[in-house]
């Protein structure tokens, strides 16, 4: 591919997702952009149909301020951006709230616990972040995962960090031996492995993570949202969106069940 095709095709596709944005933004109330493919929060069945736990968050949501919802598929590094720009009213992909992402975008109540994890194919024999000495990690651009590693990277002695848009390409080149060890969101990739017997999550890495939903910072809309998703914690919906996501109850001592002050930056 030449400079000339490349810098053309690159310019038609920021042209095509900003008219997709555009667009979505005018045919419902409430335009909710989302990395899908990340299971099993948001991602495509065998149907077709974009599923998971945060879409039937976010449509109870929209149901109950009697607004319609459309989700658009963004790269996750690009949610920060399209919520700032208010080409999207809100983003989900289990995101993190962090001090950071604080100073720049506003959050609702956490809606989910989770860490990090190191998940690695069963035939390589790694057992632990301790194998992954002058390996090759791979990451989620712009991720927590992708935060930990770049932190953590010289005291494991990463031998590189290959970053990814996502969960599926990620997996690809894992199977594929391109990378040695992937590290992302636990409750993600335990959902993704349970029955790939291929593939191991060897190490949960303790982050003391909790997943929301972003907003532009200071929309007023992350208040309306928050209210609603109080009232759904009290009614059990949201646990038992866990139990049907995860197969598994919710603790009563978790963000899903107990309902929870707005995040501020400290």
């Amino acid at each position: 591919m030449n400079a000339f095709t490349l810098i053309t095709t690159t310019a038609l596709s920021v042209l095509l997702t900003t008219a997709a944005l555009t667009s979505s933004a005018t045919a419902a109330d409430l335009t909710v952009g989302a990395n899908i493919g990340n299971v099993p929060w948001e991602f495509q069945n065998a149907s077709g149909e974009t599923v998971g736990f945060e879409i039937d968050l976010l449509n109870e949501v929209g149901k109950r301020l009697g607004k319609s919802v459309e989700f658009v598929n963004v790269p996750f590094n690009g949610l920060f951006s399209a919520v700032q720009s208010g080409r999207i009213n809100m983003a989900v992909s289990s995101i993190t709230i962090t001090d950071k992402r604080l100073e720049s975008v506003t959050f609702a109540q956490p809606y989910y616990d989770s860490d990090q994890s190191l998940t690695v194919t069963a035939a390589s024999g790694i057992t632990g972040l301790s194998g992954m000495e002058g390996k090759v990690v791979g990451v989620d651009t712009g991720s927590t995962g992708d935060m930990w590693a770049t932190n953590n990277g010289a005291q494991y002695k990463f031998g590189e960090i290959r970053k990814f848009e996502g969960l599926s390409p990620a997996m690809l080149d894992l199977v594929a031996g391109r990378v040695d060890g992937y590290i992302s969101d636990i409750p993600a990739l335990l959902y993704y492995v349970k029955d790939k017997p291929d593939l191991k999550v060897v190490e949960r890495i303790p982050t003391g993570e909790k997943y929301s939903v972003m907003f532009n910072k200071g929309d007023p809309l992350a208040n309306e949202v928050n209210e609603v998703i109080s009232t759904l914690k009290k009614e059990g919906f949201v646990a038992k969106l866990h139990e049907t996501w995860f197969g598994a109850k919710a603790e009563d001592t978790t963000s899903t069940v107990m309902v929870m002050d707005m995040p501020v930056a400290k």
